[in-house]
């Protein structure tokens, strides 16, 4: 899966926490730029990313995520990880179904 096929599953994630349509993705979007994006959003598109992808996150990579571009990173990693899908198929079966 490419990053714009994961940023295209994410702006759903994030439509749908926020209750927003005009959320636009970008790797550099934090909870700075987001008004009510606090822990309990952060915890919520976490659950609905590892939900949406089928993967759970370490607490180091949670951790790690401050931007959505670090989530992005965060699954993309996870794809490629993944045995024998090449780094394409893994999420984008997921995303699929």
């Amino acid at each position: 899966m490419n990053e714009g096929e994961i940023y295209a599953a994410l702006s759903a994630i994030f439509q749908d926490v926020f209750q927003r349509d005009d959320l636009v993705l970008t790797p550099t979007l934090s909870a700075n730029d987001v008004p009510g994006w606090d822990s309990f959003k952060q915890v919520e598109i976490l659950m609905a990313a590892e939900k949406q992808f089928r993967v759970k996150f370490s607490i180091e990579e949670i951790d790690r995520v401050a931007t959505v571009g670090d989530l992005v990173s965060a699954l993309a990693a996870r794809d490629r990880a993944r045995p024998g899908n090449g780094g394409n198929a893994g999420l984008a079966r997921v995303v699929e179904s």
